[in-house]
């Protein structure tokens, strides 16, 4: 696909997320924009379905509203609020190291750029990418296994990484639309663009899409 497609191509995802119920609107809802919130659910989505994310995050955020709340809040019943989140017990000891480590590294606020958000526990490219873009309304471009998938499939660029995916993208990606990329192709990938068996009959950027590595009988 040609990168001057992209305006076009953008538009119709766009149309495709205002009009299609997806998991991930879901959990944009329950997060909201606060940057406690957006971190917090973040790190709790990784290797996770949404619909189960967005359950775990209404439980915590019923209990818990800032980074001291967080502080106080006991282990076990941070890990019983969580379940059954992939790797529950381990997120739930990197959510109990958060206040500190934000405390250390910033005096208690937030950090709103990737490269101090990547020093706190349990934050990698993808969440800190995320939180700058959905709370901070900064620059990023968030790459998850859709956007990764979407990207190479569209033919858009030849990557075998999310981190590779993420720097392409930055050169050919028009900054505009780097904070809604992510969103997007996420809905995308979760409703209609499937891993295994996209629906490519029904696809309102089919005649964008070079399908690669897309079984004939999806083309």
């Amino acid at each position: 696909m040609k990168p001057t497609f992209i305006p076009a191509l953008h538009r119709r995802l766009k149309r495709y997320f205002e009009e299609t119920p997806s998991p991930v609107a879901h959990f944009m809802k329950v997060r909201t924009f606060d940057p406690f919130r957006v971190l917090v659910a973040t790190i709790l989505s990784a290797r996770t379905r949404d619909q189960t994310t967005t359950l775990a995050a209404e439980r915590l955020f019923q209990v818990i509203r800032s980074l001291n709340d967080l502080q106080k809040l006991p282990l076990k019943q941070l890990e019983t609020l969580i379940y059954p989140v992939g790797f529950y017990k381990t997120k739930a000891r990197m959510l109990k190291q958060l206040p500190a480590a934000v405390i250390t590294l910033t005096g208690g606020t937030l950090p709103d750029t990737v490269e101090e958000l990547i020093k706190l526990p349990g934050v990698g490219r993808k969440t800190a990418n995320l939180v700058v873009t959905e709370a901070f309304d900064g620059d990023g471009i968030c790459v998850d296994i859709h956007v990764h998938r979407i990207s190479n499939r569209l033919g858009l660029l030849n990557t075998n990484t999310p981190e590779k995916t993420e720097v392409a993208l930055r050169e050919i990606l028009p900054r505009t639309y780097w904070k809604t990329w992510n969103r997007y192709l996420v809905a995308f990938g979760q409703t209609l663009c499937l891993p295994r068996t996209p629906r490519c009959g029904t696809c309102p950027i089919h005649s964008y899409c070079r399908r690669v590595g897309v079984a004939r009988k999806n083309g």
